[in-house]
């Protein structure tokens, strides 16, 4: 079995996967910037009692991290857990991209796990809008990477609507009611939903506009199965996305080790 971490901002993303490559647990817990390697461990093993797993069944891991801070105390806690250190996505690791862009050292290592998943699942070219603590835009055409767009995250944006505007209340993201609120708190979710699928319905014409027509667009991440129902394009939901691009890049990245 492979194990693969996905460590961002808000939320921690653990997925294990089986000699077949098929993804049989899926497990997330909140991300602590503060936590230790042994709480790690004592997270990591609390997963794996949970799903009857034996860690012995694990051959190696890989993490792709946007948390600094949280890397190395994760990467130990695995090597403590399988008794070898972990991959870790970065510079240095075998992605299979061409990025055609400035920040070929910057692109973020979900963001490359995503393009590596939908390289190999979708035709393309093809549109990766990952919907998390920022929505992502990253444009590929075969296994060339044209670009990105950052924007704010759905729940980033309303949090900091809430604590700039002293009237209006932190709430959560269900449906609204009508797209014309009525109250406060439908009126914030209708800016929300309904506001972040226009965001997408736009960015993807605009990209399409300045590159080609996308033969897939595909959408992940946290909120991407609250927003995606309101947006008017064919957007194609994968949540497990990042996590089968980080079973890719394991394969990509042993396979040498192996056949040596």
């Amino acid at each position: 079995m492979v194990l693969t971490a996905d460590i961002g901002n808000s939320t921690t993303t653990l997925g294990l996967f089986d000699g077949q490559g098929r993804l049989t647990v899926r497990s997330n817990f909140s991300t602590d910037a503060h936590a230790t390697q042994d709480q790690f461990a004592i997270q990591l093993f609390s997963v794996l009692q949970l799903y009857h797993v034996d860690a012995g069944q694990i051959t190696g891991g890989i993490i792709a991290s946007v948390v600094p801070p949280v890397t190395a105390a994760m990467a130990g806690a695995i090597q403590r857990l399988i008794g070898k250190p972990p991959l870790i996505v970065g510079t240095g690791i075998r992605t299979g991209l061409n990025i055609r862009s400035d920040m070929h050292a910057q692109l973020g290592a979900d963001i490359v796990a995503c393009c590596v998943g939908a390289i190999a699942k979708y035709p393309s070219p093809v549109i990766v809008v990952d919907l998390g603590t920022a929505v992502t835009f990253s444009v590929l055409r075969g296994n060339i990477y044209e670009g990105c767009v950052i924007a704010p995250g759905v729940r980033v944006a309303l949090e900091a609507l809430s604590r700039q505007a002293a009237e209006l209340p932190h709430i959560s993201l269900a449906e609204p009611s009508s797209i014309l609120g009525h109250n406060t708190v439908d009126a914030m979710r209708a800016g929300a939903l309904y506001g972040n699928a226009s965001l997408v319905d736009g960015m993807i014409t605009r990209l399409e506009e300045a590159t080609e027509p996308a033969a897939s667009v595909v959408a992940t991440g946290a909120c991407a199965d609250d927003v995606v129902p309101y947006c008017r394009r064919t957007i194609l939901c994968d949540p497990d996305l990042l996590l089968d691009g980080l079973y890719l890049l394991y394969q990509k990245n042993t396979e040498s080790r192996r056949r040596g």
